[in-house]
Order: C-alpha cells, then structure tokens, then sequence
C-alpha cells in the first residue's frame, strides 16, 4: 500500500536504542512522575497546565533544531496536527484535574482512561486500522482494571459536583483521545520532534487561555512550585510524550493504547512511595489486572509485524 510504504521510508533514519514496545512502556512509567510532581507542587489546574508545557519549550526548541536543519519545514497538514493536539492536550489537562474535585480522582482516572477503547476505534474509524481479536478479548479485563485502579468502588461519586464532574471527565477523555490519535498520526511521516514542538507550543497557549478562563492561573507561582513543575516538564514534557511521539506510530494503536495504561498503574505504585498514599487491595488488583491483560495483549502470539514496527529494524 502507497500509505504503508510512506511510513516505512520516512521512519527509516530513525534508530532508537529499544524497540517501539520497550520504548512506549518507557515513556509510560515516565509519565506517572508527573502526577506526583504537580501534586507536590501545590499548583492548581491552569498553573500546572501551563507551566510543564512552557517549561519544556526551551528544550524541545534545542533538539528541533538538528531535525529542522536535516528535514525542513512539515507539511503543513502534519503541522495542524500538532497543533490541534496541543488544544487537545490543554483540554484534557484542564478538564480532567477539575472533574477530580467535582466527582473525585476514581471515576475521573477511569473515564479519562477509556482512551484504550477510543484510540483503537479512532484508528479503525480514520485509517480503516485492524483490531484484532486478541485485544478485544482481553478488553473488558483492561476496562475492570482500570475501574479497580482508580478505587471507584469505594470513593463512589463523591465531589462537589458529580453531574458537572462526570461531564469534564468524559470531554477529558475524548480530548485525551483525540490528541493522542493525533500524536500518533503526525509522527507518521517524519519530523516528529518539530511536530511534537507544535504540540507542546499550542498546550501552553491554550492551557493559558483556558486557566484564565476558569480563574486558575497563577502567572508568578513560587519557586518551590516552580521547581515541581520543572521535574514535571522534564518527566513528560521533555522525555515522556516525545517518545510517546517517537514511538507510537510504529506501533499498532491498540499495543500504544494499552502501554499507556501503565501511568496510571505506575502512579498508583509511586503515590504510595512517595506521598505516603495507601491504595486499598482492591487497586492493587485492579493495577495487576491491567499489568496481566497488558502483558497478554502486548506480547501474545501474533501474525506478521505491522510496517510501523518492522520499518525501523528494516533500516
């Protein structure tokens, strides 16, 4: 196919030290230091939005530049993926921490996380993507993990406002969704650090916008809190979703959906180190059924490689 052998050339120059798996399951854990850091922090929704996107700039814009000199410009196509991206991800920064105060962190860590459903569906509705049978077989044990991980059986509904809470989350979820299809599409052909820039330049100004908007936006937060939030630009901002944009074009977005849902795991495993959190049994349940489906998804008996996956070992 004309779209496969698109992928395969311009994904050639690439060469990574782990594979596309290895490397998604990497950002993943990297991820789930961001939450630990904004929470010791103490900023709230706009400052933390805008700060671990503004913080990373500067860096990004360093390793642009070598990709920028070898590549050029993107076309402009893959450029408006990145920037819608970057409004999605503001949206779902935004959204999501103010439905964690209005209908509590569990219903609102699950409904954000159904992102293993809509990415794979996504991929299948836009890029007549297969889904194959072994993920949706495993599916509803993903599903139950991800309810038992985020305790929603024993917090309930509770928050300020479960009505509005409930519908931040699922907007969080379907702009979460969004961007990382998005992510995922405009790494198909080349120039993903320069795409991924885009990304984060469009966050910070549309996570400013949107936490003033809302009156949660602290433009001279204190140092401490700055310092947070540059570990958290460091964690995700700069590592984290740029291997994410590295890697999950090359790999099918069911395998890159399911992957992702190590943060959660790894953030439950880090707030009880940490912050001295205690997850009942029943998360850590639910975070060993994510580990075990992940696992049996991820490294099951499969066909043929997909191009994204083979293309880089063709090199």
């Amino acid at each position: 196919m004309a779209h496969t052998d698109t992928v395969r050339d311009r994904l050639r120059p690439l060469r990574e030290p782990m594979g596309p798996r290895a490397g998604q399951a990497v950002a993943a854990l990297m991820l789930a230091v961001s939450p630990v850091c904004i929470e010791l922090s103490g900023a709230d929704a706009g400052t933390a939005s805008v700060y671990r996107c503004l913080l990373a700039l500067p860096a990004l814009v360093l390793l642009v530049l070598p990709e920028y000199r070898r590549e050029g410009p993107p076309p402009r196509r893959q450029l408006a993926y990145g920037l819608a991206g970057g409004v999605l991800f503001a949206g779902d920064m935004l959204l999501w921490t103010k439905a964690i105060g209005e209908v509590g962190a569990g219903l609102s860590t699950v409904l954000v996380n159904v992102q293993v459903v809509l990415v794979p569906l996504l991929a299948w509705a836009v890029d007549r993507e297969r889904v194959p049978g072994r993920f949706l077989l495993w599916l509803p044990v993903l599903v139950a993990g991800v309810v038992l991980t985020g305790g929603l059986f024993e917090k309930g509904a509770s928050g300020s406002d479960p009505a509005a809470g409930t519908l931040h989350a699922i907007l969080a979820a379907l702009s979460y969704s969004g961007f990382l299809f998005l992510l995922r599409r405009g790494g198909f052909h080349g120039h993903i650090r320069t795409t991924y820039t885009a990304v984060v330049f469009s966050a910070t100004v549309a996570s400013a916008l949107g936490g003033w908007a809302w009156g949660a936006l602290d433009i001279a937060p204190p140092a401490g809190t700055l310092a947070w939030l540059a570990l958290a630009a460091l964690t995700s901002g700069i590592i984290g979703w740029l291997m994410v944009a590295v890697y999950s074009p090359r790999l099918p977005s069911h395998v890159g959906a399911v992957l992702l849902l190590l943060t959660p795991v790894g953030a439950l495993a880090l707030g009880a180190l940490v912050l001295g959190e205690r997850p009942s049994p029943a998360q850590w349940a639910g975070a060993a059924l994510i580990l075990v489906s992940a696992y049996a998804t991820v490294t099951g008996r499969r066909g043929a490689p997909s191009p994204e996956e083979d293309a880089p070992r063709d090199a």
